[in-house]
């Protein structure tokens, strides 16, 4: 009778059947196989937070192979990662087989291995355990929190905030932080100073240079010489001064080397020497563990990734110790073994740092066998982990004061050398900033109290003071970490939500907030800012792990958030949208509108010139409008739809000129989602006529649009010619998705560089060929003489006359299809024509790009299915989103947007 293994993942699975030999089958859960359905209700706080479980495709393939190989084994071993995570994927593997009353008779047994190699596999299944009930009782905690947070908050969100994507717990702050430090950066004001340095020459004319530090019997602070004036005063003085050695002070320093790498420690030293991502590290980082094929045999290389422990397993620092003591001499090896506790505050050291599983392998001896990435990564391991085995550096550090006769006037000369480099000789630990020590690895030259230096130069060096950077990857880590919120399993997952929130973005390798970011931030300060509070969450994450290790009930953790939190959501029912511009337009508006160099207003509205520029809510987001709406209709997006700085255009409507046939007035107007062209004015007297309206394609910046073009623009579709084979009209035209060529029913796309205004009719003859390669025409039919043709579909083919579409048979080919079967189709669809040329009621969902052709620059009213194609936008709606943006509310749909409320790996998401 065989055992089964279950482990995390396939790869995992591979190597350990290999440890374990033919008694064992080892199956992969491929991670979680069941999770909280994605809608209301599936954690219940009046049921004392009860849980409903649901299994999804991938996880029921997964379970059925697994309970295949359960039926006829003695003993279940849960083998998946060592952490909460591991813990709960093993508890849902067991509750799932239970279910299925599999486990009757069974021996069900939890083992866990810090890395993935032979003797470990082999001791942990020596080993066995019971589920860790208080891990499980974490993991239920967690999951349940972060479910009700974006089950709540996140409505909130959609109905408060229109545009919002969603909200959590961790992610919220680390958004905050990032927010509030581009805030901090914004409102920064320089500070001029300047510095006086000399250089100077001793009786042996050995060079060396100085800094001045004391001027007239008066310590200098760093903003006392804050103008030319003042500096180049103190210049010259020191210039005219003879200067002597006061003092010279040696002492030795040391410099110990850093702990092996915890998860964060990874991330922020990966990210600040090779330039890697969080989720880049982790991916890689997950290959070192699960293990590499070296010569046929399949070795973890790592230990285990997601950690915060420092310590080290005693057989590792012996062995790490033997190869220093052999490679690098006993000078480099301490007398004791090095012992490190985690300053991160909330660290759980229950694993490992991470480590090499064996530090034979060295990096040269390992580089055939690994990828680039992996390469790197792993020799940074190597490196950390065997230089927190070694020696202290020693550095000898100089101090040299010169002064005047009178000591009124004082320099100083710093300079330090590497006595014994000690760990320096293997591992220098990254900087998050790009400042360097000045003084480190300068050497001064031999000097001797009371003898004269002489003076051969000085300078005045102008400074300004900097912001504070904007975080990095490394950095934000760094500083979450401080604070004590996410976890070592959440970081990447934080970090990586929030860019694909489009919150914020990455530039030079530093996270800049979005304008959604920042007004999600906004939203929640401004009425739940106890829920984005730094210590609030910490305080959270601490009452968590006091679950993990057993001190707390996680109900009773859990029933007490629920009792505030649920309270302040219920406090925003009642809250309007006019609350919402207040607060946000008082919180951003320094951000929105920056005071100008001129010291004009900087919310004078730039079109109208007498209004007054503020924020705005409307129906699809947040944008700046015009106080004299609807006299003035001019609107700014905040966000672009590509993530740039938005459209170039900086006045609400610019006027082209008149079109010579009509003479109308072509303008350029600013919509809710974009530029758009529009000729003539609505007319007031009757609302059923509609100005001429177009797009602007895609790359032609608004503020460069010219008359012709823009009349060419509006006189599309243009007729190219007729086809040389058919004798069909082609046409060229501009949809929603770009320019097209048409001809009759047949669509063809054209490339985004084709300029549809002058597009020839060779180029549209070989984009059609294109597309009818993959059309079939069976006949006319008999009643309008109309094509009836089969098209290749995106779920297979189908028959098309005019608007009116039906499927073929599963499995059904295009070539078998003859015109009176295509005929019966089309009749079962049960919509015969009313008239020769007229559509149906029933219209494909696959319309053409030429169904409108003003596109969401000029947004409009929702059309009836007879007027779909042809019907104009509403002129107000497309000039201005503001008709409703006091009042204006999004309808949700919990089954909609639920995606953006759960967790697919680690505590929460955003």
């Amino acid at each position: 009778m065989t055992d089964v293994v279950v482990v995390e993942s396939p790869a995992k699975a591979k190597t350990i059947n290999k440890y374990l030999g033919d008694n064992f089958i080892v199956l992969a859960s491929f991670g979680h196989v069941r999770d909280l359905p994605p809608k209301d209700g599936s954690v219940r706080p009046d049921e004392n937070f009860a849980m409903d479980w649901q299994t999804d495709e991938r996880g029921a393939k997964q379970m059925a192979t697994i309970a295949k190989a359960v039926k006829n084994a003695g003993t279940l071993y849960l083998a998946t990662d060592p952490d909460r995570e591991g813990e709960a994927i093993s508890w849902h593997v067991r509750a799932a087989l239970e279910e299925k009353n599999l486990l009757r008779g069974k021996n069900v047994q939890r083992v866990t291995f810090n890395e993935i190699t032979k003797s470990a596999v082999q001791t942990a299944m020596a080993n066995p355990r019971e589920l860790d009930q208080p891990l499980i009782d974490a993991y239920m905690a967690r999951r349940a929190l972060d479910y009700l947070v974006g089950f709540t908050l996140s409505p909130v969100l959609w109905r408060k905030l229109p545009g919002s994507r969603s909200a959590g717990r961790v992610q919220s702050v680390a958004l905050r932080l990032i927010c509030e430090r581009e805030a901090e950066i914004e409102v920064f004001k320089s500070r001029e100073y300047w510095s006086i340095t000399g250089s100077f020459a001793t009786p042996r004319n050995a060079a060396f240079s100085a800094r001045l530090t004391h001027l007239e019997g008066r310590k200098l602070d760093q903003f006392d010489l804050d103008n030319a004036e003042k500096a180049h005063a103190a210049r010259d003085l020191v210039a005219k001064t003879a200067f002597a050695v006061r003092s010279v002070e040696r002492k030795k320093a040391k410099r110990n080397p850093p702990a092996p790498f915890t998860t964060s420690t990874l991330q922020q030293e990966a990210s600040r020497k090779i330039g890697m991502s969080a989720q880049s590290t982790m991916r890689a980082a997950q290959q070192l563990y699960e293990g590499v094929d070296l010569g046929g045999e399949t070795v973890g290389l790592i230990t285990y990734m997601r950690t915060d422990g420092v310590t080290m397993a005693s057989e590792a620092i012996t062995a790490i110790r033997a190869m220093i003591g052999d490679s690098y001499g006993a000078r480099y090896l301490p007398e004791k073994p090095r012992v490190y506790t985690s300053k991160a505050k909330n660290a759980q050291e229950a694993h490992e740092a991470i480590r090499p599983t064996d530090v034979s392998r060295t990096p040269e001896s390992m580089a055939r066998h690994l990828s680039g990435e992996q390469m790197r990564l792993y020799e940074l391991v190597w490196k950390r982990a065997v230089a927190s085995q070694m020696q202290s550096a020693e550095l000898d550090q100089v101090v040299v004061d010169l002064t005047d006769s009178t000591s009124r006037t004082v320099l100083r000369a710093n300079g330090s050398i590497i006595a014994f480099e000690g760990f320096l000789k293997l591992y220098t630990e990254g900087r998050d900033d790009t400042k360097t020590d000045d003084d480190e690895g300068r050497v001064l030259p031999a000097m001797n109290e009371g003898e004269s230096v002489s003076t051969r130069n000085v300078e005045a060096d102008q400074h300004f003071t900097q912001p504070p950077p904007r975080f990095s990857e490394a950095s934000l880590v760094k500083r979450m970490e401080e604070i004590g919120i996410g976890r070592p399993s959440t970081y990447a997952s934080i970090l990586g939500v929030l860019r694909d929130r489009n919150y914020v973005r990455l530039d030079a390798r530093r996270f800049i907030p979005e304008d959604r970011g920042r007004l999600v931030t906004a939203f929640l300060t401004s009425f739940f800012e106890r829920y984005v509070d730094t210590d609030f969450t910490a305080t959270l994450e601490e009452q968590l792990d006091d679950i993990s290790d057993g001190r707390a009930d996680w109900h009773d953790i859990m029933a007490a958030f629920w009792r505030d939190f649920s309270a302040a959501v219920a406090q925003t029912k009642d809250l309007k949208i006019s609350d919402v511009i207040d607060a946000l337009d008082e919180d951003l508006g320094s951000h929105f509108f920056p005071g100008r160099e001129d010291g004009a207003d900087p919310r004078q509205c730039t079109a109208c010139g007498t209004g007054r520029l503020g924020l705005r809510l409307g129906k699809f987001g947040a944008f700046i409008g015009c106080s004299n709406y609807p006299t003035c209709q001019f609107t700014r997006r905040l966000v672009a739809e590509d993530g740039g700085e938005g459209e170039t255009l900086k006045e609400g409507m610019k006027s082209l000129g008149q079109d010579p046939e009509t003479g109308e007035e072509v303008t350029v107007r600013r919509g809710p989602y974009g530029l758009y062209i529009q000729r003539g004015e609505a007319d007031p007297d009757n609302k059923k006529i509609k100005p001429k309206r177009t797009t602007i394609p895609k790359g032609l910046e608004g503020d460069k649009l010219t008359l012709d073009k823009a009349l060419g623009l509006l006189s599309l579709p243009r007729k190219l010619g007729l086809h040389p084979e058919t004798g069909d009209m082609i046409e060229a035209g501009l949809g929603r998705f770009g320019p097209y060529v048409k001809m009759g029913a047949i669509f063809g796309t054209l490339d985004a560089d084709d300029d549809v205004l002058t597009v020839g009719l060779n180029r549209a003859i070989d984009s059609l060929a294109k597309k009818m390669a993959s059309i079939r025409t069976l006949g006319a039919h008999p009643k309008d003489g109309e094509a009836v043709m089969i098209r290749k579909g995106r779920f297979g083919p189908y028959v098309q006359h005019g608007q009116v579409v039906a499927n073929l048979a599963k499995g059904q080919s295009m070539d078998d299809v003859s015109l009176e079967e295509a005929l019966a189709l089309l009749l079962e669809k049960g919509k015969p024509l009313k008239a020769k040329g007229k559509a149906t009621r029933k219209s494909s969902s696959k319309a053409s790009p030429s169904d409108s052709s003003a596109d969401k620059a000029a947004p409009k009213k929702k059309a009836t299915a007879k007027t779909a194609s042809t019907k104009k936008p509403d002129a107000k709606k497309a000039e201005s989103p503001r008709k409703k943006s006091e009042t204006a509310t999004t309808k949700t749909k919990t089954t909609k947007k639920s995606a953006e409320a759960q967790t697919t790996d680690g505590d929460d998401i955003f």
